[in-house]
């Protein structure tokens, strides 16, 4: 006997209308997921690659009422990366994003996976919605698995391992996938209910790929001027993943030092965010550690000056880490 054991909790925001993707997704790499390496730009804000996390991503988790109302759905065409499809994603792309976790469950004999579900959005005849993980139950298979109250599954896999009894060291492995993203309650349950059921000889368990829902890092950044121009000091918020020379620009601050010469042309210029000039420095005087490390290139440029950044080429809250930075603007007037 195969049982799902999965609770239903229904509740508002019914009548799940759609939005139309613009075949990149919502904020989403080319295979549906958002990586913490890339993401989609936001507004006017160009957001570059945060690197491998050095932080517990878990500490970017939402509480469960703003997760309910922080998803929409989007339909987004077919293109090379990816099949024409529903695909998850942030309602609040400035402040949220949605990350991907993949998480294994042991299957028991005539049990189910111990998850609490809720629909949240739906309403519809073709079995579209949004139905989100809302608790674990206690002693189930699921319950140390790290899911969360918020995921959204978006695909089960039953791995299954069956041993050859004429051979004793002979295993051979099967995987059966269902995808379940933006489904309702109930065409999750019967997505699911469609792997296959326990087998003798066969060792089962469950991965469960879920998106998650979360805020994003945030750094707040100190702005110094030089003396001589007589402006008091700013502060500005950027992201995880920003480039600071937008960043910045995008705010209204200028970063063209009129006394800074151009490291390939030794003659003033504008910078072209190429990484070829100087004109864009700045210099880090706290929360350095908050930004990608230097090229090559970049340190053979600033080597006289280890503080000093390009601000083209740094990127904010590298490794998704947060805190607070003191930058010095056109350096070369201090």
């Amino acid at each position: 006997m195969h049982v799902v054991n999965v609770h239903c909790i229904i509740s508002g925001c019914f009548g799940l209308s759609l939005n139309n993707g613009n075949g990149n997704g919502n904020n989403y790499n080319n295979n549906g997921e958002v990586p913490r390496q890339t993401t989609r730009n936001i507004a006017t804000q160009i957001l570059q690659g945060t690197g491998p996390s050095a932080v517990d991503l878990n500490t970017y988790n939402l509480p469960l009422e703003v997760i309910e109302e922080g998803y929409c759905a989007a339909y987004v065409q077919k293109n090379v990366d990816r099949e024409e499809g529903i695909y998850l994603g942030a309602k609040d792309e400035q402040n949220h994003y949605v990350d991907v976790e993949s998480y294994s469950i042991p299957r028991r004999l005539n049990e189910g996976m111990g998850i609490e579900l809720m629909e949240v959005a739906g309403g519809r005849n073709d079995g579209v919605g949004i139905t989100l993980v809302s608790g674990l139950l206690e002693d189930g298979p699921a319950e140390f698995s790290g899911l969360m109250p918020g995921d959204s599954i978006v695909e089960v896999s039953l791995v299954r391992k069956t041993r050859n009894k004429s051979q004793a060291f002979y295993e051979q492995e099967q995987i059966f996938s269902v995808r379940t993203e933006c489904l309702s309650y109930d065409a999750t349950v019967a997505a699911i209910l469609s792997l296959p059921e326990c087998e003798d000889n066969c060792t089962d368990s469950f991965l469960v790929k879920v998106k998650r829902l979360r805020r994003r890092a945030k750094v707040r950044v100190k702005l110094q001027y030089p003396p001589e121009q007589k402006k008091p000091d700013e502060f500005i918020e950027l992201r995880a993943g920003e480039n600071l020379r937008q960043g910045m620009l995008v705010r209204g601050v200028k970063l063209n030092d009129p006394l800074a010469q151009r490291f390939d042309t030794k003659s003033g210029g504008n910078c072209g965010a190429g990484g070829l000039c100087r004109t864009c420095s700045v210099c880090v005087t706290k929360g350095s550690d908050l930004l990608n490390p230097q090229r090559v290139a970049e340190k053979q440029m600033l080597c006289d000056n280890p503080r000093w950044r390009l601000a083209c080429k740094a990127i904010v809250g590298y490794g998704m880490k947060e805190g607070e930075m003191t930058v010095q603007v056109n350096p070369n007037q201090w």
